[in-house]
């Protein structure tokens, strides 16, 4: 396979179709080696319109959708950027090319140990991979300029929010399979935040995500 050729294919057919139009994002994609993040077994599916199984319920979400969130969070370089779930690290490391620096939370030891080395061996130094149970944020490193949950959760917990700088963004795929929404919040100002439903999709939950006490519309 030509890997390069792959890529770009990936890039042009893929992603620019699905609205991923911001240049910053589509440079960045040919830039990180996405092939790196790929569990052997499934190396030569790389740049297929897939989700890629990482074992233990978990996956590299497909190449589009992890570039439409890229892009819909419009960071900048200063950003600190809070990810939960860092799986493979591959989103990390994108996050990673556009903003200041990157907490990425795992849950699973064996995937935040393989992540750190991936990112490592590709030259990435500025995400840090921590071990933990992130489904109520990362209070430690507070307040994030935007936070990104690779998982879905049926309802968003109020503690993102609250970990929210005043400007920052939180996007997160909300709902039920099989209809699920991708939800953007903005926090206006100190306690307030605007809410947008963005395009539906689904995606795996996030692991020990909060259920419902009750129905949320």
């Amino acid at each position: 396979m030509d890997i390069e050729l792959a890529r770009a294919n990936m890039i042009e057919s893929q992603i620019r179709t699905w609205e991923v139009l911001d240049q910053r994002v589509l440079d960045l994609l040919g830039e990180v080696k996405r092939e790196h993040f790929v569990p052997a077994a499934f190396r030569n599916l790389a740049f297929a319109d897939m989700e890629i199984p990482l074992g233990r319920g978990e996956v590299m979400l497909s190449p589009k959708l992890e570039a439409r969130l890229l892009q819909t969070l419009g960071l900048k370089p200063g950003d600190k950027v809070l990810e939960i779930g860092t799986g493979s690290g591959y989103q990390a490391a994108l996050l990673a090319g556009m903003a200041g620096h990157v907490y990425s939370v795992e849950i699973v030891d064996d995937f935040a140990r393989s992540a750190r080395q991936t990112l490592a061996s590709c030259g990435i130094r500025n995400v840090t991979v921590e071990t933990a149970n992130g489904a109520t944020g990362w209070e430690r490193n507070a307040p994030y300029d935007a936070i990104l949950l690779t998982g879905s959760v049926p309802v968003l917990p109020d503690e993102f929010r609250k970990q929210l700088a005043v400007g920052g963004r939180l996007l997160a795929v909300v709902g039920s399979p099989p209809i699920m929404t991708a939800r953007l919040v903005t926090c206006i100002a100190a306690g307030t935040f605007t809410e947008e439903g963005l395009f539906e999709t689904s995606i795996p939950p996030l692991r020990h995500a909060r259920a419902p006490e009750r129905f949320v519309f």
